[in-house]
């Protein structure tokens, strides 16, 4: 921070921020910063300033502080201050369009792997849809309906419905359930989609920290002793993690619920026939809110936007009014040429070749950390959780020099101010010689990184040091 920054005068618009608690101070920031009163990097007031000018307790200001933060309005900058957060895209998945180093923070399937439509296209074709005519096609509601009970079991009776994707799905059933400024408990580090609709829906972020067999069941009970409204949890193959619910922690997390059966409970199955592990439910048969979601984008392709969702059937009831015949259902082209996929020998025969490919290249990539000293272990899904020891910044910094362009663990984490030690690397479309030398230049990029940081801040003591492993231009697209 310069000094002319450091000096500059506050706002004059700050001296009509209100409120007694702290949603109130949250929404009054949030009114003044969508008037134009406030902009990007406008200072606000200190806690102790706020708190005595509004004639209130410490507490109460650092805890709006915190709620604007997670929802991505602030950013703490140390002794700097916290300011007013720039406008800006949010992180997604994807490749980063434009760059030249090897990408390897995709998070994206290997086309490969990706089955041809051609042939199915004949059974999704030859019958027109008009208005009026069921939201779902019947082919694939029976499919999937098979599908849902094999998960939801017979004891749990469940509407079905057919949304533009996983990320659809959750933001429609976030919707018809909550208000703005209600809390959703997120697992930490989380999937930046999950992330990014709970912060554009105005949503409060509730962080539930994550290990290696899922969602912690403190995290989750602190997490409903805060009051969320709702529950997002990956069964299998957590994002970024690669964390699997083992059936411990599953029985475990479900008799935390069963204290709470009105909170939705959202599970996002997004590997489900790519998993290698099985499905563990968090979902109680008393559990009166909830829904299981599975899109068909890791195993048929993103470009198949279509997610199925199970949800007891009240939740559906609600659903099925925001998928309306004509405007906002799923095309049935689409629906048909998904179950014309699905029910087709080979095509799963290639998405179990697909499944048994990601689980193999990723151990293997994870045996050639160990042997070079880093420390890993195999997650499921289609990328690594590395810890590299080293501000993750600092790390994928280093990596750019050396070719490659690196995700940090940044990007992903709710909670705690300390610099992000991980980065989530896909790897599984490297050949051996690729994997080596990213490996070499991994383990030489965290040494590097580490004697940078000399001061522990996860900030390079240099000019002009790049902020983030990817700038707003060469970000990931979404899908």
């Amino acid at each position: 921070m310069t000094a002319a920054a450091a000096s500059a005068p506050a706002a004059p618009a700050l001296q009509t921020l209100s409120g007694r608690t702290a949603v109130e101070i949250a929404e009054s920031v949030r009114e003044l910063a969508e008037r134009g009163l406030l902009s990007a990097g406008d200072t606000l007031p200190s806690v102790r300033a706020l708190a005595e000018q509004l004639g209130i307790n410490r507490n109460t200001v650092v805890a709006a502080y915190r709620q604007l933060a997670q929802a991505g309005i602030v950013e703490s900058r140390g002794r700097a201050g916290t300011r007013l957060a720039a406008v800006g895209r949010m992180p997604q998945e994807g490749f980063a369009a434009g760059s030249v180093l090897r990408d390897v923070g995709t998070g994206n399937p290997d086309p490969a792997f990706i089955p041809d439509p051609a042939r199915a296209l004949g059974r999704a074709t030859g019958h027109p849809v008009l208005y009026g005519e069921p939201v779902i096609d019947p082919e694939l509601a029976a499919w999937a309906t098979a599908w849902m009970c094999e998960a939801a079991g017979d004891e749990r009776p469940f509407g079905l419905t057919i949304t533009g994707g996983a990320s659809d799905a959750i933001d429609r059933l976030l919707s018809q359930a909550l208000t703005r400024e209600d809390a959703v408990a997120l697992e930490d580090p989380c999937f930046l989609s999950s992330l990014n609709t709970v912060r554009l829906g105005g949503y409060r972020p509730v962080a539930v920290p994550v290990d290696d067999e899922g969602m912690t069941v403190a995290g989750l009970e602190a997490a409903l002793e805060a009051g969320v409204r709702a529950v997002v949890c990956t069964p299998r193959a957590q994002n970024p993690t690669g964390a699997s619910l083992s059936a411990g922690r599953a029985a475990e997390l479900r008799a935390v619920l069963a204290r709470h059966p009105y909170v939705l409970v959202i599970e996002d199955d997004h590997f489900s026939l790519l998993s290698p592990s099985p499905y563990h439910s968090v979902i109680g048969p008393q559990h009166r809110r909830w829904a299981l979601v599975r899109s068909v984008s890791k195993f048929l392709g993103p470009d198949m936007c279509l997610a199925v969702a199970a949800s007891d059937p009240d939740t559906a009831a609600r659903l099925a009014l925001r998928l309306s015949p004509g405007t906002t259902w799923v095309s049935h082209l689409l629906q048909r040429l998904a179950v014309a996929m699905l029910t087709d020998d080979g095509v799963m025969a290639q998405i179990g070749a697909a499944g048994a490919h990601y689980a193999e290249r990723n151990a293997a990539f994870v045996e050639q950390l160990k042997a070079a000293g880093v420390p890993a272990r195999t997650g499921d899904g289609l990328s690594l959780w590395v810890d590299v020891a080293a501000p993750a910044r600092l790390v994928a910094e280093q990596l750019m020099r050396r070719g490659w362009l690196a995700r940090v663990g940044d990007e992903f984490v709710l909670a705690g101010a300390a610099p992000s030690h991980h980065l989530r690397l896909t790897v599984h479309d490297l050949d051996d010689a690729d994997a080596a030398r990213l490996v070499a230049d991994l383990t030489a990029a965290a040494a590097a990184a580490r004697s940078a940081d000399v001061d522990g801040t996860g900030i390079r003591l240099t000019e002009n040091s790049p902020s983030e492993s990817r700038t707003p231009e060469s970000r990931a697209v979404p899908q």
